[in-house]
């Protein structure tokens, strides 16, 4: 058998065709003519339509068609799944606009450019509303409705058990609220759809073929069905190279809707790419959280319990983001630490801003971010080093597998010692003596250490994927997967696993994904769940196609089975015998000579989810003066299990952190009090350059999995979840000799700088009492499942 190709720094199969220009995508597809599209938006978070005319848009050149909610008649639906079945979105809006943004009328032209014209020709009469855009308002009640059939802008909710008060046997209570901010996902492609009728090949048996920029193809086939009324099966969905998803790139969004009604009703191609401005307005948001923390603690620093009370803002129509905050509390709560007794409470609120959605890590960066914070306050407070008092409560590496106080089990873990590689790796003591330094000298430019250790969970509640291998008479082979890759180097990935356990070279493996008339089935991308399950379904089917190849060269050859083996030329042979060996392209012909291929499709399962962790330290600068903040090192080690490909391992980190500091310091998407955006392009949102940005420092510890055969973790979203914390808290240390207990995200410089003075002026104080809210929440009727049990969907982003 050669060596293990696993393990290896393997270049990316993928990326010439990338870097040469050779990718298509939904915009430069060749649709032989296909129709453009344009949407009509509301330019008010809150009014009644009073009337839509058309007339002088359906006259403009090039205008093929004009389409309101009234002529394509499609029911509202959820993108992905339901916060609250009652606040479900019609593709095109009905009676009201409840967000900036909202789609009221399609335009279909025979170019871009008349299409466009054609929009500006739609006239809308609107009556304003008032507008519910602050999460917390929103759920006092005189706040404008968002929805009259729910009677309320509290969409969802969630409580745990009554069991007593957790912070009773607390000798130190540390309570904050803090504001984990609404962000654009902002990837580099944003939603596209082209509609096509009919088959795009002979013979297919479509109704309809969609190409849409999609992280979940045959999740967006199912939902397309519900939606536009064609059975699955008859509708094809492809999904070309797509630039980036995050998350947000899960489901059938409206918009999707109204492409593929408008391609059915007129017969033709449509196609629909949305613009900068548009995907900032329009494609759902990710965070938005605003939590109120106490966490108890003995004077020695041991936790004693935890309340978290949590308000999710699901923008308009009760987004899949609003969900989230039920998954950071009853999930991922607990984080990596002993915590004997937890409770939360969550309420979910509607508001007159773009929906919600899920964005890298998806509740749990929200879960890392405030258990990170409270930690670093109990550490300043108790006068204990922020290591120490988080070493002490570190679950032990012998605990695993470990079930949480929320019933949530994680797999294996070693946090301990990915916290001591960080510190190692940072040179956390040399740290240390120069921050005192400058302090000592009073140095306007102020050194911020920041320290974060988490956990998260990815592959959902477990679940399984679909995989194929075939070799064929030429000695190539084919691979396929569920999956649905966007970025995340599944053709390397995958045929590396069939290379190292069939011996066939890289350069002969070809990849099939993201076509539902080719791949049978199939979860997509989201939640890091690929390589764990996707690629351990790729790993048993190589496995089997080995099998058959034992068998047939074993028949060949007059060998037993149990003696062939692969040679290190990547042949079938018996073992010892070098001579007596069959190539894989002689063993696929014999059996096509014998109406038989050497191919295994198959499903595989995972018992549970998985739970990667890591340690990441933060230095940042601050100037004290104007509160500017330039962060100069990021240090991770993550653990996400057995590593297949470093280089890829990397490359998900290097991204990860970028995101997260970024929402640290500078992302946020911002309304004025009547629903404005007022970050609706990249002239005000603040998405940062590799010139903000400093190289990081990343390595990695191994602990693997017992619930796949290759040992796997996801590693996608790690580095958001632990560099987001590791930055607020580099910040909030550089200035908290100065009584700085606390700065929200992001941490720009007005608001460095304004706690800076606030804390001058002793009026620095991080905690407020809640809202009402959480007085007049439902109780609850009995203990919520864990996430991690199976019970919430298996495509969790």
């Amino acid at each position: 058998m050669p060596g293990s190709i696993l393990g290896n720094a393997v270049v990316r199969v993928e990326d010439p065709e990338l870097l040469v220009g050779g990718a298509t995508f939904i915009d430069n597809l060749d649709l032989g003519g296909a129709l453009r599209l344009v949407f009509v938006r509301s330019p008010f978070a809150h009014a009644r339509i009073r009337s839509i005319d058309t007339t002088a848009a359906a006259g403009m050149p090039g205008v093929v068609a004009v389409y309101t909610a009234a002529d394509l008649g499609l029911a509202p639906h959820h993108a992905f799944f339901p916060v609250n079945e009652l606040a479900a979105r019609p593709p095109l809006a009905e009676g009201k606009v409840r967000f900036v943004g909202d789609a009221v009328a399609a335009v279909v032209a025979d170019s871009l450019a008349h299409a466009l014209d054609g929009a500006e020709m739609v006239e809308v009469d609107y009556d304003p509303l008032p507008a519910a855009v602050d999460p917390e308002a929103a759920l006092e009640e005189d706040a404008p409705q968002q929805f009259e059939a729910i009677g309320s802008n509290l969409a969802a909710s969630l409580r745990s058990p009554a069991a007593g008060d957790p912070l009773e046997d607390a000798e130190v209570v540390l309570r904050a609220r803090f504001v984990n901010q609404r962000v654009a996902v902002m990837p580099m492609e944003g939603n596209a759809c082209a509609a096509v009728p009919g088959d795009i090949e002979d013979g297919q048996g479509h109704d309809i073929t969609v190409y849409v920029s999609t992280q979940m193809p045959h999740a967006f086939a199912r939902l397309a069905s519900r939606v536009i009324g064609i059975p699955q099966d008859r509708i094809r969905v492809i999904a070309p190279h797509v630039g980036g998803g995050f998350g947000a790139k899960a489901g059938i969004a409206a918009e999707h809707s109204v492409v593929m009604a408008c391609a059915l009703k007129l017969g033709r191609p449509v196609r629909w790419v949305e613009t900068r401005s548009e995907n900032l307005i329009s494609m759902p948001h990710g965070r938005g959280q605003i939590q109120y923390v106490e966490m108890g603690f003995t004077r020695a620093g041991d936790i004693t319990g935890l309340r978290c009370r949590m308000i999710g803002d699901a923008g308009a129509y009760a987004g899949f983001g609003g969900a989230l905050p039920m998954s950071t509390t009853r999930s991922m709560a607990q984080g990596v630490y002993h915590i004997p007794k937890i409770s939360f409470d969550v309420a979910v609120a509607l508001t007159n801003t773009t929906s919600m959605g899920a964005f890298r890590g998806a509740g749990r960066p929200e879960a890392a971010a405030f258990l990170e914070r409270i930690m670093d306050m109990a550490a300043d407070e108790l006068g204990i080093d922020p290591v120490t008092i988080r070493r002490r409560n570190l679950i032990g590496p012998e605990e695993f597998p470990y079930r949480t106080a929320m019933g949530t089990l994680y797999d294996s873990g070693d946090y301990a010692k990915s916290l001591d590689a960080v510190l190692e790796a940072a040179g956390y003591e040399a740290l240390l003596a120069e921050q005192k330094e400058r302090r000592d000298r009073g140095d306007r430019m102020q050194l911020g250490i920041g320290l974060s250790v988490y956990v998260e969970v990815t592959g959902g509640g477990g679940g399984g994927e679909y995989a194929s291998v075939e070799v064929h008479p030429d000695g190539t082979a084919t691979v396929m997967a569920g999956t649905s890759a966007h970025g995340q180097g599944h053709a390397t990935s995958f045929s590396m696993i069939v290379a190292d356990r069939l011996g066939i070279p890289i350069e002969n493996i070809r990849y099939i994904q993201s076509d539902t008339a080719l791949v049978p089935r199939g979860g997509g991308t989201g939640g890091s769940r690929s390589l764990q399950l996707g690629g351990s379904a790729v790993g048993e089917a190589a496995q089997g196609v080995l099998e058959k190849g034992r068998e047939l060269a074993a028949s060949l050859l007059e060998a037993d089975p149990a003696d062939i083996v692969v040679t290190e030329d990547g042949r079938l042979g018996v073992a010892g015998v070098p001579a007596r060996a069959l190539s894989w392209a002689e063993l696929s012909q014999a059996a096509a000579d014998s109406g038989q291929t050497l191919s295994t499709a198959l499903d595989w399962q995972q018992t549970g989810a998985t739970f990667p962790f890591g340690a990441h330290v933060s230095v940042v600068e601050v100037d004290t003066e104007t509160g500017w903040v330039r962060p100069i090192r990021h240090v991770a080690v993550d653990d996400c299990g057995r590593i297949l490909n470093p280089l890829i391992v990397t490359g998900q980190q290097h991204g990860g952190i970028a995101q997260g500091m970024a929402q640290a310091l500078w992302e946020h998407m911002i309304y004025d009090p009547d629903g404005n955006p007022r970050t609706a392009t990249l002239a005000e949102y603040a998405m940062p350059s590799a010139a903000e940005v400093p190289f990081y420092e990343t390595s990695n510890t191994e602990t693997p999995s017992p619930l796949n055969p290759l040992g796997a973790k996801g590693i996608g979203e790690s580095g958001t979840i632990g560099s987001t914390p590791a930055v607020q808290n580099a910040v909030v240390d550089a200035v908290s000799h100065l009584g700085v207990r606390h700065i929200d995200m992001p941490c720009t410089p007005e608001r460095v700088w304004r706690a800076i003075a606030d804390a001058k002026a002793g009026r620095h104080d991080p905690w407020r009492e809640p809202p009402s809210i959480f007085s007049r929440l439902p109780a609850p009727a009995a203990a919520p499942a864990s996430p991690a049990s199976g019970d919430e969907p298996e495509m969790d982003l």
